[in-house]
């Protein structure tokens, strides 16, 4: 079974493996503290003690690293989680609503989709206190119209199967034709939407913390280690080089995952 597996499926869900066991194994991969400081070990290069150097707090990089690497995966699945859950709720009621309500539901969609993500976030977020939590909400609320959109595509062409019909001529009600037979059904195109969901999530978080809207410091955060390391790129090239490809291969891994994920089948 393994020698069949897509090979790039397998090299997505290897990097993905790391980084969520980076994050959970975190206190026991490292002595250190995410906030200790050394003050007689400002901007070490890596060596035996500090294996990826420290910072200018005298801080070990790799232990703030893996702890970045929490405050990653957690904005992405409770961002991600909201943005699907809305989507879903969104896209089910256009789909299997009156058509009054498919069109201002889509208008809604339309709309949103016109802003660019980005300046959206950007927007709301000026007006809330940057923490963990708020960019968590913020990133999911912004998020949902491509997977509503997904989702209504989905229900609008399962609803006209036969079993679904045959579930109306039963005298079925249209909630439990949705959430038992359309749903299950339209649910794998959305577990691939939401992996691209977290790699999105994981780059958006690091822009925001980049920018200093984001999860603010003492919590470790890889954009806010980028924007620590600017400043000093040149005689601490191990700042930027460590959190950047931290971001890259945990967004690589879910781009991955999310190209060669499951397809619906067909009932």
């Amino acid at each position: 079974m393994l020698g069949r597996m897509n090979p790039w499926r397998t090299a997505g869900l290897i990097l993905v493996a790391l980084t969520v066991l980076a994050a959970l194994l975190a206190p026991l991969l490292t002595p250190y503290g995410p906030t200790q400081i050394h003050l007689y070990n400002v901007l070490e290069s890596p060596n035996p003690q500090f294996w990826l150097g420290t910072d200018g707090l005298g801080r070990d990089v790799l232990t703030r690293l893996l702890y970045g690497a929490r405050t990653s995966l957690s904005v992405g699945l409770v961002a991600v989680g909201l943005a699907t859950a809305l989507g879903i709720l969104v896209g089910t009621a256009a789909g299997m609503g009156p058509r009054w309500l498919d069109s201002f539901l889509m208008r809604l969609t339309d709309v949103m989709l016109c802003f660019p993500t980005i300046f959206l976030i950007l927007a709301v977020i000026a007006f809330l206190t940057p923490n963990l939590m708020n960019v968590m909400v913020v990133i999911g609320a912004t998020g949902w119209m491509g997977i509503a959109r997904l989702v209504r595509a989905e229900v609008l062409t399962l609803r006209s199967r036969s079993f679904v019909e045959a579930a109306t001529l039963a005298g079925t009600s249209t909630p439990r034709k949705a959430l038992r037979h359309i749903l299950p059904n339209a649910l794998p195109p959305v577990v691939t939407s939401m992996s691209l969901g977290l790699a999105a999530a994981i780059l958006t978080e690091t822009g925001l913390s980049y920018l200093g809207l984001g999860v603010q410091p003492p919590t470790a955060s890889w954009g806010a280690m980028l924007t620590e390391g600017k400043a000093v790129i040149e005689a601490a090239w191990w700042l930027i080089t460590f959190p950047g490809l931290a971001i890259i291969l945990s967004v690589l891994g879910f781009t991955l995952l999310a190209e060669s994920g499951p397809r619906r089948a067909a009932p």
